[in-house]
């Protein structure tokens, strides 16, 4: 199995590239300069079993016009150079997959793959533009683009970046707490993605979330509870916005994701429930280091 992969030094990147090695499986890495460059890239992905595309720049920091624009192009740009890539390539690879955000349905909604509504502003118009421009590639290949939810891992991203003010018992709820919170454990993000390369039937939009939607609230007091620290203390969204800006409203607001297509195609998930899942991620590494 031959794959080429995006964004490989990120977070999922890292986790999956590991996981492909482990099946002994060829990996190779697109570069910024591959993704430049129309003829080099169709060459490189040419033959391949899967592309996977990671690519894109941090969502999560103070959104300045010149920055949403290069979240923007670090997304939508680099999606239509691989889309324009697979229908031009002397051998199309046989999957695409591409990816995109649960900020791509509408806020305080709970929805699967069929009936969510997209939601509006920087985020909602993101992320329709990048589904769309993976979706271009749809008449040349096989073409699935994942709706990540929160990936939780106390190495890395959120969950990670959270511990610290548990650890300290200064930690609870964002604002009201109501807000909708989807996640995945990071084994059922490398089981999931492994179960759409061997999934033909496997197309278009596909939520890479548990069946275990949670509020805000719920998630601190489970992670509280997990740590043996008091999860009491509410973040205001003030100083969220004090210090991101606008993109403050990535982590204020939130949807609930249905991962539908998964689940009607067979996929069964390890760990569907919350603190279940943090129990067994902090089990696994001290939190406290």
């Amino acid at each position: 199995m031959k794959i080429i992969l995006s964004g490989s030094t990120g977070f999922i990147g890292r986790t999956l590239s590991a996981s492909f090695s482990e099946q002994h499986w060829t990996v190779e890495t697109l570069s910024r300069m591959d993704l430049a460059d129309a003829g080099r890239l169709a060459e490189k992905i040419s033959g391949a079993d899967a592309v996977i595309h990671l690519a894109g720049a941090p969502i999560l920091k103070r959104w300045t016009r010149s920055y949403q624009q290069e979240i923007y192009s670090s997304r939508i740009l680099t999606t239509r150079r691989l889309a324009d890539a697979v229908r031009n390539c002397p051998k199309p690879p046989a999957l695409f997959i591409s990816t995109s955000a649960s900020g791509a349905v509408r806020k305080n909604t709970i929805a699967g793959e069929s009936e969510a509504e997209k939601d509006v502003g920087f985020i909602g118009d993101l992320c329709r533009d990048w589904e769309k421009a993976a979706l271009e590639a749809a008449g040349a290949t096989r073409v699935v683009v994942c709706r990540l939810s929160v990936v939780l891992d106390p190495a890395e991203g959120a969950l990670h970046q959270m511990l610290w003010a548990f650890k300290l018992g200064i930690a609870g709820r964002i604002g009201t707490g109501r807000q909708l919170f989807s996640w995945i454990h990071r084994d059922d993000l490398v089981k999931a993605y492994h179960h759409i390369i061997g999934t033909g039937s496997l197309t278009g939009i596909v939520h890479l979330a548990a069946p275990g939607i949670v509020t805000n609230a719920e998630y601190s007091a489970a992670l509280g509870r997990v740590l043996k620290r008091p999860a009491v203390i509410p973040v205001p969204v003030f100083l969220l916005r004090m210090v991101f800006g606008q993109a403050a409203s990535v982590i204020s607001e939130g949807q609930g994701m249905v991962p539908e297509k998964l689940l009607r195609s067979g996929f069964q998930f390890r760990f569907p429930n919350l603190e279940e899942a943090l129990r067994d991620l902090l089990a696994r590494e001290d939190p406290f280091k």
